[in-house]
């Protein structure tokens, strides 16, 4: 039984290792339309609906309408807006909307 256990051991300190990832964090206050529509970060879309729920949720708004479609406006708002903020353009997105 113990010699089950002793190898036991650095079997799962093997299995924790392989299923490690590194884990980054971003400042959203800095990332620009540009690196937003590049996709340099992480896809477009997905952040595009992250900082919708973001900007309702800061706001109070626990209503959300499943079926607008924000996030291409906040792709679109960007595209003529490069050097912006993606925080401020998703901001004039929302408010545009509201």
């Amino acid at each position: 039984m113990r010699q089950w256990l002793i190898m036991l051991g650095p079997a799962l300190a093997l299995m924790g290792l392989q299923t490690s990832h590194a884990q980054v964090t971003v400042d959203i206050r800095k990332i620009t339309c540009n690196e937003f529509l590049s996709g340099q970060l992480t896809d477009s879309r997905s952040l595009a609906i992250w900082l919708n729920g973001y900007l309702n949720g800061a706001r109070g708004n626990t209503l959300i309408d499943p079926l607008s479609v924000t996030e291409n406006n906040l792709i679109d708002y960007c595209l003529s807006h490069n050097n912006m903020l993606v925080l401020d353009a998703a901001r004039n997105v929302v408010g545009v909307a509201k």
